[in-house]
């Protein structure tokens, strides 16, 4: 052989771009397909907007699927298909239920129409974040002017003429005749500060102080941050009644303490600081009883919310294992079915399985993101993968927990199927975020220069 013959291995991972299409199909036509199904079991006929339906949500995904093939071409092929599925569904939902208030003669401008212009502006942001953020790790450098937008966020709907109060939780604002929930935009910006503090921080935050039972708890000096998070999220709770964003912001900053330190102590203490939280704000402020009181027995409660967890609990009831079918069930006597109570709708006419169904696509989303994260080759990148999948999950099992009655009900919204546009929008910057982040992740590192027959010869010898 040749001293001048060189020996290069390199593995460059495929793209899965094809992979995304062919899901991107099957999550159209599952989409389109139960549009078609809610139409003629309601009306007993094909939708005439079913067209325009299918164009609309099939050419949505087409062009975010072509700008990932030429921008992102190694992201992950799994994010996209679920996003568009879930926000398919959704549609086809709120679709559903305007159909039921209409053969009841209520008045009420259709909300799907709606759904589908926010579906537009989501998927735009989206393939904004795509062009327009290159490296995530450049975000880091943005760490603390996302953490003083995040705060002004989350204090907004407590400012005099902005926040409004709705279904007793003050976490809206009204501008100019429009409303939106800043905490939805809140805790990306949040989650990309808590990411670039505990890059910084990690070194002394993992540092053990006294040993308790086997356990290394944190000193009591690093204890700061953990406080601070710990008073934001019981302020929510307080001030805007709002249990589930108090619970996915502490949660957030939880999760990543942990993942950061690898120090179970943060998550025994951090627990009993929420725990004891709780309890004092049940036993100072009433608000905070009557919503508790109410999740334990709301039939006892139904002039105080109860009314809504009573008639979502028939419904689920009613839906059994395999549901009424689509169009089948009566979701719109529930009250709020189309945003806060999507899933005891989707639970009624699809019954537990496609509860169960619908869970595990979320299931899939947040193992995505874990695997981005794990796979991701810096820390500031794990982090954020870590804090954007796991909002995913604790606001679905908060939205899920609260319409069983496992927990008080809240305020937070199903991600990609409850109406209204702020979340919608939000989680689909969150998702182009991971997409981003999986590209960089899996992206083939610039290969080493050459290494000649020779130089691996004096090298064994030496």
């Amino acid at each position: 052989m040749s001293i001048a013959s060189t020996s290069v291995i390199q593995v460059i991972p495929r793209t899965r771009r094809g992979v995304e299409l062919f899901l991107l199909i099957i999550a159209v036509a599952v989409a389109v397909g139960a549009y078609i199904n809610i139409g003629i079991t309601v009306q007993g006929k094909i939708p005439a907007s079913t067209g325009y339906y299918a164009a609309g949500i099939g050419i949505l995904a087409l062009v975010a699927h072509i700008v990932l093939r030429y921008k992102a071409p190694y992201a992950d092929p799994v994010l996209l298909p679920c996003a568009v599925l879930l926000n398919g569904l959704g549609l086809a939902m709120i679709h559903r239920i305007d159909l039921a208030y209409a053969v009841r003669g209520i008045e009420r401008t259709a909300a799907a129409p709606q759904q589908i212009t926010w579906t537009t502006v989501g998927v735009m942001l989206f393939l904004g974040v795509i062009l327009l953020v290159r490296d995530h790790r450049r975000l880091q450098a943005f760490t603390y002017t996302a953490g003083l937008v995040g705060l002004i966020l989350l204090i907004m709907p407590l400012t005099p003429g902005l926040g409004v109060e709705r279904l007793g939780a003050r976490i809206w604002v009204s501008v100019f005749g429009l409303s939106f929930q800043p905490g939805e935009v809140a805790k990306i910006c949040l989650v990309i500060f808590f990411a670039g503090y505990l890059v910084v921080k990690r070194d002394v935050l993992t540092l053990a102080g006294h040993r308790f039972l086997g356990l290394d708890l944190p000193r009591a000096r690093d204890l700061g941050p953990i406080l601070v998070a710990w008073a934001c999220s019981l302020g929510v709770l307080v001030f805007e009644k709002d249990l589930g964003t108090s619970l996915l912001f502490f949660g957030l900053f939880l999760t990543l303490l942990y993942v950061s330190t690898e120090r179970i102590g943060w998550i025994l203490i951090g627990g009993l600081m929420f725990a004891v939280g709780g309890w004092f704000a049940y036993a100072t402020f009433g608000h905070v009883r009557v919503r508790v009181n109410t999740w334990l027995d709301p039939f006892g409660n139904i002039d105080q919310g109860g009314f809504q967890l009573v008639t979502a609990l028939y419904g689920q009831g009613w839906g059994g294992i395999l549901g009424r079918g689509l169009g089948e069930g009566r979701p719109d006597l529930t009250p709020v079915s189309q945003s806060d109570f999507i899933m005891s709708s989707f639970a009624e006419e699809l019954g537990l399985t496609g509860l169960i169904a619908l869970i595990l696509v979320y299931t899939l989303i947040v193992e995505r993101g874990m695997r981005t994260a794990l796979g991701c080759r810096d820390i500031f990148g794990k982090l954020v993968a870590v804090g954007l999948a796991m909002s995913f999950a604790v606001q679905v099992f908060v939205v899920v927990g609260g319409v069983t009655g496992l927990i008080p009900l809240t305020g937070l919204t199903t991600p990609f199927m409850s109406l209204g546009g702020t979340s919608l929008v939000a989680n689909w910057a969150i998702v182009a975020l991971l997409l981003r982040i999986s590209d960089q992740a899996r992206r083939p590192q610039t290969p080493a220069a050459p290494v000649s027959d020779e130089t691996i010869a004096l090298a064994v010898q030496r």
